[in-house]
């Protein structure tokens, strides 16, 4: 199973206008598709979904982000562009793991570690990142061994614990790890913090057949939660979106899309089937 794995935002109506706006501040970016309910585009090479979902989610800064830039040049324009209208969570400044990093929330909610990647031959980039917090807070490790599990072509990178001595000793201060070749980064985040995962950043997951539909709903929703249209959360709080892969097909016939909707928001788990048939 060589399922495509790419980060869904939630928006109350402004997916369009958060994709222009994203593809405004990086070069290497583009529409891909839209709709009235989606619109799908890519930066630096990386598939996002944005979502008209309505109020009901916010996003938070539980799943960010990381950019890593190439020149200090770009660093400080891509900053300046995300911060416009934003709020600025750690400035941008010399720390100890960069010479240049700052964390921005934009003015839709994203989160944004930007910093500078000096290593000859290096691309701007773009990962993903979980922060595992409050009630989270510890298992950052444990996800990384159970996403694992579930998903081939997966390898861990590294992960940096803090030290012994440390208060937070023993947990993840910073790990790197692949999901069907899909680079993701995982951190444990200590103190208080006002959030956690939630739907308003999910990931969307693509299936061929219902064996793998089957797969990987049961696995997430063991000991997590079922919702609707797909949608489930997984025992860490992170929201899924096992999709046919056959959907957007589907959907792309005027005809038949409105009954493929009628019939799938009567669904909790997706029925490939079913979808056909409508």
């Amino acid at each position: 199973m060589t399922n495509p794995i790419y980060p869904c935002l939630w928006f109350n109506n402004e997916a369009k206008i958060a994709a222009d706006f994203y593809c405004s501040a990086f070069g290497n970016s583009k529409i891909l598709s839209e709709s009235s309910i989606v619109v799908l585009f890519e930066i630096n090479g990386k598939k996002i979904m944005a979502l008209n979902g309505g109020p009901k989610f916010k996003i938070n800064p539980s799943i960010s982000f990381f950019v890593h830039c190439i020149t200090a040049n770009e660093t400080d324009e891509l900053w300046k562009k995300l911060s416009e209208g934003g709020k600025v969570l750690m400035p941008m400044n010399e720390y100890p793991w960069s010479k240049k990093y700052g964390w921005v929330q934009d003015k839709f909610g994203m989160t944004w570690q930007i910093m500078i990647n000096e290593a000859s031959g290096a691309k701007q980039s773009l990962v993903p990142s979980f922060l595992f917090t409050s009630g989270q807070f510890g298992r950052a490790e444990e996800a990384i061994k159970f996403y694992s599990a579930l998903f081939e072509n997966s390898k861990t990178q590294g992960i940096t614990l803090y030290p012994k001595e440390n208060e937070n000793g023993g947990k993840v201060l910073f790990a790197e790890f692949y999901l069907n070749n899909y680079f993701l980064i995982a951190m444990d985040g200590p103190g208080t913090h006002e959030y956690s995962f939630n739907e308003a950043v999910s990931f969307v997951l693509e299936c061929e057949t219902q064996e793998e539909i089957d797969f990987y709903w049961n696995k997430f929703t063991t000991d997590g939660k079922e919702s609707m249209c797909g949608w489930c959360e997984d025992k860490f709080g992170v929201s899924w979106q096992i999709v046919p892969a056959i959907l957007s097909k589907l959907m792309s016939d005027t005809e038949k899309a409105p009954r493929v909707i009628k019939a799938f928001l009567q669904m909790k788990k997706f029925d490939i089937e079913k979808l056909k048939q409508a």
